[in-house]
């Protein structure tokens, strides 16, 4: 049949068989060469280390490469691959090393710097031992200084309380702690909270001693902000290094947007605490109720992973209160109303007197010698001792007359007068004026008391600090002007003449006010005699001088 095909019967078809193994049918990927034991490769995206090699015996199959992930996120991880079928594997061979030395050597001793730099530019977070902070600051270290950054650095976190004695670099070693977090890109965001009259003083220290620019964030720096960026913008996200004075840390206008940037725990960030002490509750009972700072302090500590408090003055007599203030340095440690135990304590507590220092050989803190200079020989009616006289005599009619008050007014009495001592002790010139103020308002309380036959007056809710201590530097007042200051002064010794009038009618308390007003007009004639000359101190020093 023409066009037809037909198989022999005698002739069977042929088949060729299927090979039992795929990749025999499979070519090699690529050529790249087979890795070593100990190499770095990189394979499907990811840096690996060669930890075995099997060759192929035969040139169409594969070598089997077992591999442990490098990476952060894997580390540890196996893998197994056929060398010759991976798409993209590739050892990591770094630089050019083959490159080096064509061109010659360096001198040994410009590699060795070289070299010696490199070491202590790539010092690790993992190595406490090495420091960078100290020569990569314009001080004068001594050693002493070192002990809280190395103390610092051995902790988790950095929950460390300096409490050196005053004049020892408190402000110099947390400033090495802060550089050194950063350096170790340990810390990103810093923010210093200070009393207002120290936050100048910080901002200079930190920029011209270790490089450090801090932003003073108040009323001013909001301001030019948002008027930059927009009234919505968080003035906290502008910058990642800040000073605040403790006053505005507890305003809610500037603590709300802190407390949204920090978030419920921000990373990375650090709070440094001055004048720490203020934050402990100065009552003495077992659970004593916290005041503003504390709270505000409590609040936003725990948001910051690292937290550094400084006070030259740590314990103020209540072992509850200092325990509180160790609380809020690390509450993983400690528990308001529990007692501290030495060992914790010692863990993130730096404490050293100036006669520590001395006792290890370390000059500069000479020996301070209090020696009293007694003035002889002033007559008996110097103004000095003739108004602290009278003073005495005022002090013991009113003590008298208050006998039937409240506490409340006995208290405000007896402040009054201690206020007058120390104006007497500071100044004639200070005891005439407060003196003035004084005796107008007790004048003006007894004629109101006569004209409407009541109480003479109600005591104000106010405080009458200034009557008993003076302003420092660690007070808010201390960025008040003299004025301002004054007015404040006058205005509770105002409340505290008020607390202690008398009630018109009472015959007895009457004829007491009628011989503390001829006290009153002694006092006042003297004081207004000599109030514009030099006491005998200034008279003896410039004696001395």
């Amino acid at each position: 049949m023409s066009g037809a095909f037909v198989t022999p019967v005698s002739q069977k078809p042929t088949f060729k068989p299927m090979s039992t193994t795929v990749d025999d049918d499979i070519p090699n990927i690529h050529s790249a060469p087979i890795p070593s034991p100990g190499e770095i490769v990189r394979v499907r995206q990811r840096f690996y280390l060669v930890e075995e090699v099997i060759r192929a015996k035969r040139k169409s199959d594969s070598s089997v490469v077992r591999l442990s992930c490098i990476e952060d996120d894997a580390q540890g991880q196996p893998l197994e691959v056929l060398w010759e079928r991976e798409l993209d594997a590739e050892p990591f061979r770094g630089e050019q090393w083959a490159g080096l030395g064509q061109n010659g050597f360096d001198d040994p001793d410009l590699f060795s710097s070289y070299f010696n730099t490199l070491k202590w530019n790539c010092v690790t977070a993992t190595d406490p031992n090495l420091f960078q902070s100290p020569f990569r600051a314009g001080i004068k270290l001594e050693a002493y200084q070192l002990e809280p950054l190395r103390k610092a650095l051995r902790l988790p976190r950095v929950n460390l309380f300096i409490a050196d004695d005053v004049g020892l670099g408190k402000t110099i070693e947390a400033g090495l702690i802060a550089r050194e977090l950063l350096l170790r890109k340990r810390v990103r965001d810093i923010v210093v909270s200070a009393p207002p009259s120290m936050l100048l003083q910080w901002k200079d220290e930190l920029e011209s001693r270790f490089g450090l620019t801090f932003e003073i964030l108040d009323k001013d720096y909001v301001k030019r902000v948002r008027q930059e960026r927009g009234f919505s913008v968080n003035p906290w996200s502008t910058h990642s290094r800040f000073l605040i004075s403790h006053r505005l840390l507890i305003d809610e206008h500037y603590g709300a947007p802190l407390r949204d940037w920090l978030g419920t725990f921000r990373p990375g960030s650090l709070l440094v605490l001055d004048e720490a002490h203020h934050a402990a509750p100065s009552s003495g009972q077992r659970y004593a109720i916290d005041s503003k700072i504390t709270r505000a302090v409590e609040d936003f500590a725990k948001r910051f992973e690292h937290r550094l408090f400084l006070s030259a003055t740590p314990h103020n007599g209540h072992s509850n209160s200092f325990s509180r203030l160790l609380e809020l340095l690390d509450p993983q440690r400690f528990c308001r109303g529990v007692a501290v135990e030495p060992a914790h304590r010692d863990e993130v507590v730096v404490r050293r007197l100036k006669e520590d220092i001395r006792a290890v050989g370390i000059e500069g803190f000479p020996q301070r010698e209090v020696i009293q200079v007694d003035i002889e020989g002033l007559p008996s009616d110097a103004p000095e001792l003739a108004l602290m006289a009278l003073l005495n005599q005022y002090r013991e009619l009113r003590e008298r007359r208050m006998q039937g008050q409240n506490k409340r007014q006995q208290a405000a009495a007896g402040l009054l007068i201690t206020g007058l001592q120390q104006r007497l002790l500071s100044s004639i010139e200070a005891f005439a004026r407060t003196l003035a103020v004084h005796k107008r308002t007790v004048q003006r309380q007894w004629e109101a008391s006569h004209k409407s036959r009541g109480p003479a007056a109600t005591v104000r809710t106010t405080t009458f600090d200034l009557l008993s201590d003076s302003v420092d530097y660690d007070n808010d007042r201390a960025n008040m002007s003299e004025d301002e200051l004054q007015a404040e002064e006058d205005a509770q010794f105002e409340a505290a003449s008020e607390a202690s009038a008398i009630m018109a009618g009472d015959t007895n308390a009457s004829e007491l006010w009628q011989a503390e007003q001829q006290l009153l007009e002694k006092m006042t004639t003297i004081a207004n005699a000599s109030r514009g000359q030099a006491d005998a101190r200034i008279r003896k020093l410039i004696d001395w001088i």
